[in-house]
């Protein structure tokens, strides 16, 4: 149940959302037709295409829905033609729409990122629909608390109701200025597969592959756009990294540490290809590279490595300086550390660790303590790493994390 959730839920949330236009009622519809699909799967069994059963379920339980709310004769004549237009030949299938775009998701995706909402709600809300992710892991991802977020998706709902905007995807000369948000979303769906925020599991698959998708799309809408098939670069080349993250046990593998040979090379080659199709449209621009295409550049430093010791760790070190020029955040700041204590020693790093720390901008992110107990670790500065590593134990999201971090911790502290 919980694969079909993962693998069903945006698709089914964006199909009633194109049928009825109530986001409201499309998630409560979808969350209804799981809920029977757990009483009545263990006793029928599973259909054999649970998708389509699950689709079929909820859009029946939306037009009951729409029938109970009014009796007025014109409403019901619009679920009937809801009803009829909501019946292709393969059941859980969308119809084009009016976008010509067969695809509800990417849809979706440009409904969510309306110019009209902040690009926090449209990236937010985007997440929380498609995605199926909580609120709880959608604000871990921003880091803001849990009821502020719930805040920004309810308004950012009441103002697509509101402003009557559309579910489509916009013609040509509109995308552009959509473009961010829509980035921005598939980054972070693919980020929350890549290395999940909560749960049990540090990686998902499903959303990994949902976002390269989903970029592959939005390539084809937009092939001209250095920013998009900057992205789908980057996406490839971390996707292709992906296998060797866990080991058979489901173990946390850290890149250092990772067997190279099972680096996915297909998807290697694509990113670098999509990347250096990005660079040729930005020199063809005059323009410098976005945020996007200097993520995939760091990417592709690392795939190109041969060897851990071979990694180009100064160069990563001012690609990282040139993103928090374009894109001021303490993630990124975080992630420059890291790489300048990779290059210049573990002391270079830690003064930045430290003073980022002195902020407090990253209050209650793991990886802030996590990454300066690896650094006094590499100091010898035992006993401090292991106050750090504590820290980072009490806040990481996912029990593969913990547990890499509870191994580190019994390595320092001599009880492994």
């Amino acid at each position: 149940m919980a694969a079909a959730f993962r693998e069903e839920w945006g698709r089914i949330v964006a199909t009633l959302i194109g049928m009825t236009r109530d986001w409201d009622l499309a998630e409560e519809c979808a969350q209804d037709a799981f809920a029977q699909a757990v009483r009545s799967w263990p006793l029928d069994g599973v259909p054999p295409r649970p998708g389509a059963w699950l689709t079929t379920t909820a859009r029946h339980r939306a037009i009951d829905v729409l029938r109970r709310r009014t009796t007025e004769t014109a409403k019901l004549q619009e679920t009937a033609i809801l009803q009829r237009a909501a019946m292709p030949s393969d059941p859980g299938l969308p119809a084009a729409g009016e976008s010509g775009i067969a695809d509800d998701r990417l849809r979706l995706i440009f409904t969510c990122c309306h110019p009209a909402l902040t690009l926090e709600a449209r990236v937010a809300l985007t997440l929380r629909t498609l995605a199926g992710l909580s609120t709880a892991e959608i604000a871990r991802a921003f880091l803001v608390p849990e009821p502020t977020m719930a805040q920004r998706l309810v308004r950012a709902k009441h103002k697509i109701r509101n402003a009557g905007i559309s579910y489509r995807v916009p013609p040509a000369h509109l995308l552009p200025e959509r473009t961010s948000g829509v980035l921005g979303v598939l980054y972070l769906l693919f980020n929350e597969g890549y290395s999940a925020t909560t749960g049990a599991d540090l990686v998902r698959p499903d959303l990994c592959a949902e976002g390269i998708r989903l970029a592959r799309l939005l390539a084809g809408l937009m092939p001209g756009e250095p920013e998009v098939l900057g992205l789908l670069a980057l996406m490839l080349l971390h996707d292709a990294r992906r296998p060797a993250r866990l080991d058979e046990a489901g173990e946390l593998v850290t890149l250092e540490a990772q067997d190279r040979s099972r680096w996915n090379a297909a998807e290697i080659e694509e990113g670098r290809a999509r990347l250096d199709t990005a660079r040729h449209h930005t020199a063809l621009s005059r323009g410098g590279p976005g945020p996007y295409q200097l993520q995939a550049a760091i990417a592709a430093c690392h795939v190109s490595a041969a060897d851990a010791a071979d990694t180009g760790w100064a160069a990563i070190a001012r690609l990282y300086g040139q993103l928090a020029q374009l894109v001021p955040s303490p993630v990124v700041e975080l992630n420059r550390a890291i790489a300048v204590g990779m290059a210049e020693g573990p002391s270079a790093g830690l003064a930045l660790v430290d003073a980022l720390a002195a902020t407090g901008q990253l209050a209650g992110y793991h990886l802030l303590p996590a990454t300066r107990a690896d650094l006094l670790r590499r100091l010898g500065s035992l006993a401090e790493a292991a106050d750090a590593y504590r820290q980072a134990l009490a806040l990481a999201g996912t029990g593969t994390e913990r547990r890499y971090l509870a191994r580190r911790l019994a390595e320092v502290t001599g009880t492994a």
